[in-house]
């Protein structure tokens, strides 16, 4: 691995992004709509919840980690299809740039950009709505972790979907934190599942925090194993996202996919 090459990657998207306001705003704005939506959302069961329960670390806690992982992940995405959109994805690969370094490179795009969400939805949230994140004590290092970690997977797996099947397949990857909230139970406790969806969600990093801040706003301990073993599982599912990746990439090299891969869809 040589840092300056990924570097280099880095640097390529944040001059894009000094270059063109378009591409800044958007880092903020859908999560601004997202906290005033549960915000005032949480605001108003508040307000009827009979109780005494504070939705607002429950909720808009749920909303602002689910979005973090959402940011992660459509960081790397939106980094690699910048380079698929302008047609520069084959000229770095005539390079020396290795597939590790490139990969790297759009993971430290990822963590530039979703910090800065993440900083953004917490100053937000903090000051409009009360959420404060010191409610939820030193679990809550573990668990930011594990969504990082699991956005930086879940987006690997989709830009090398995108990398086998073409630009085309692009669509396949905006959905998949839609179609994995049900499974992680972000807004439920996992009980309320079917013992299938269940089982899914024994294999899904984010289930196990969620969990574990449901347990620490209705004032439970959290299980440190469970937190924990979510952090393994979404070092596991790096590594495995990587390597699937690298044999994808292998396998247009080899077979000529990737000379047409400005092609809307490669078979």
């Amino acid at each position: 691995m040589n840092a300056t090459r990924i570097y280099a990657i880095f640097l390529r998207q944040i001059y894009l992004m000094r270059g063109s306001y378009t591409r800044i705003i958007p880092l903020f704005v859908w999560i601004m709509v997202d906290m005033v939506l549960w915000g005032f959302m949480t605001q108003y069961l508040n307000s009827v919840n009979n109780a005494g329960m504070n939705f607002v670390p429950l909720l808009l806690g749920a909303v602002l980690m689910w979005d973090f992982f959402s940011r992660v992940m459509q960081g790397l995405a939106t980094a690699f299809f910048e380079d698929c959109w302008t047609r520069n994805f084959l000229n770095f690969f005539a390079t020396p740039l290795s597939t590790g370094e490139y990969i790297s490179g759009l993971v430290t795009t990822s963590i530039f950009t979703s910090i800065a969400g993440l900083i953004a939805m917490i100053l937000f949230a903090g000051s409009v709505f009360g959420l404060s994140f010191l409610s939820y004590g030193v679990a809550l290092f573990p668990a930011l972790l594990t969504l990082f970690l699991f956005g930086i997977a879940i987006g690997i797996l989709g830009i090398t979907l995108v990398l086998r099947f073409g630009p085309a397949a692009e669509w396949l990857i905006w959905p998949m934190p839609a179609l994995l909230s049900p499974f992680v139970g972000v807004f439920y406790p996992l009980s309320v599942l079917p013992a299938w969806m269940q089982a899914v969600a024994k294999i899904l990093p984010p289930s196990y925090v969620f969990e574990n801040i449901r347990a620490i706003v209705h004032g439970q301990t959290a299980d440190a194993a469970g937190l924990w073993g979510g952090l393994l599982l979404s070092a596991g599912y790096v590594a495995f996202a990587s390597w699937v990746f690298a044999r994808i990439y292998r396998y247009a090299l080899n077979t000529g996919l990737i000379a047409r891969y400005g092609s809307e869809t490669v078979s």
